[in-house]
């Protein structure tokens, strides 16, 4: 029987926790699970939800797998040196991942920000503290990314004092390349929204010595993704931790070739005077974020995505059976890429507006969270849906569409 004080020293000796909790997880959390726990949700009012919609940040991203909660609260009862557990958990995630380095960030974001921080200021520790203030540093100050690129996530590169330089063909990159550019950035997510393709930005960024990085915050599924870009010759891979690999919300990974990696450290805590200090990752979060992450490679992603569809159908057949409703099955090709079941209606036989269909769904027990789309529609996607709640979203579905059949 492994108790909580073998739990908590097992937690302290980072090298061995993926084996550890790959043999003694179940138990480990059955344990920690025994202790009364405040339902602070009912307590405080909060409304809590079937999340029939996605890993979406304002629906508090993904569930937290039993493991990686016993990780964190294992991990919070005893104390670490900062730097050590980022050392010893990046070198597990850089294995998984191909990449030479890896740290864990405050998200995605988090680390789109201190990577082109460690570009921009390499190991020089006079440069680390003058950011955001870039002139008169001698650090180089533009980012060149692609006009379809350009959302609101770029916003995270501005942040160190660089400017946005926009593209649109190989051409126009060339050109716009000088002494100041200092990254190559590139949105995944995006890329069927730009003229240059991946290889052709990594060869171009390569011809004239500019890092790349990839932003690929939402774009795993595949799970292959996580070392594709890597692979390809990217130098800084930005990834989110708490969507499909069902890390700490607040955890996301960067990593890539090992001298950007160690340069974003110095602008990271436990470290002050920097532009990353308020973008703190305590110890339970970084540990949470690696057994999430070694979790999500070593799962059986065919049965997973079966488990998907197979609730996806049961949906689908529910509101089907409504007259004047057509559904339709995608799934997305770059990012939430996942079985998306698509329903629509006819309102000449369904008086219903998504967004009173929203309110309903929202407002019913259990509240349930779709996304509305355009021209009477709405989306549903499985994957953050628990056991069961599949029956429930496709009775509540029903029972709203058939209400407003005219």
């Amino acid at each position: 029987m492994i108790n909580r004080r073998d739990l908590i020293k097992h937690l302290s000796t980072v090298p061995l926790l993926g084996g550890f909790l790959g043999n003694g997880t179940a138990e480990a959390a059955g344990l920690l699970a025994k202790a009364p726990v405040r339902n602070l949700a009912k307590e405080l009012g909060i409304r809590t939800f079937i999340n029939a919609a996605g890993t979406y940040t304002m629906m508090t991203g993904s569930l937290m797998q039993d493991d990686v909660v016993a990780t964190i609260q294992g991990a919070a009862k005893e104390f670490m040196m900062l730097d050590e557990v980022q050392t010893k958990v990046g070198e597990k995630i850089a294995a998984i991942t191909h990449a030479e380095s890896a740290v864990v960030t405050a998200g995605c974001f988090s680390a789109l920000t201190l990577g082109l921080a460690g570009v921009l200021t390499g190991m020089d520790q006079k440069k680390v503290e003058a950011l955001p203030h870039l002139e008169g540093t001698g650090m180089k100050s533009e980012v060149i990314i692609q006009k379809g690129h350009n959302i609101g996530y770029s916003h995270a590169l501005t942040n160190t004092g660089c400017k946005i330089v926009q593209v649109e063909t190989a051409e126009e990159l060339q050109k716009a390349i000088n002494e100041k550019t200092a990254l190559m950035w590139f949105l995944h997510i995006q890329s069927d929204k730009g003229q240059i393709k991946h290889e052709q930005w990594i060869e171009i960024a390569k011809k004239n010595g500019i890092p790349t990085m990839i932003d690929m915050a939402a774009d795993v599924p595949p799970v292959e993704n996580l070392w594709r870009f890597n692979d390809l010759g990217f130098d800084i891979v930005c990834v989110s931790g708490g969507k499909a690999m069902r890390g700490p919300q607040s955890a996301g990974i960067l990593m890539g070739k090992k001298q950007y990696i160690d340069a974003a450290r110095l602008s990271m805590p436990p470290r002050g005077s920097t532009i990353g200090r308020g973008m703190k990752v305590n110890k339970e979060e970084i540990l949470g974020m690696y057994v999430a992450l070694d979790n999500f490679v070593k799962m059986d992603h065919k049965k997973e995505w079966k488990i998907w569809e197979d609730r996806v159908a049961t949906i689908e057949n529910a509101v089907k059976s409504v007259k004047g409703v057509i559904t339709e099955v995608t799934v997305p090709e770059l990012g939430n890429h996942t079985p998306t079941l698509k329903v629509s209606w006819d309102a000449a036989k369904i008086s219903l507006p998504v967004k009173t269909l929203q309110e309903a769904l929202r407002k019913g027990n259990p509240s349930i969270e779709i996304m509305p789309a355009e021209n009477n529609s709405l989306t549903i996607t499985t994957w953050m849906l628990k056991a069961g709640e599949e029956k429930i979203v496709a009775s509540r579905l029903k029972e709203e569409l058939s209400k407003a059949v005219v």
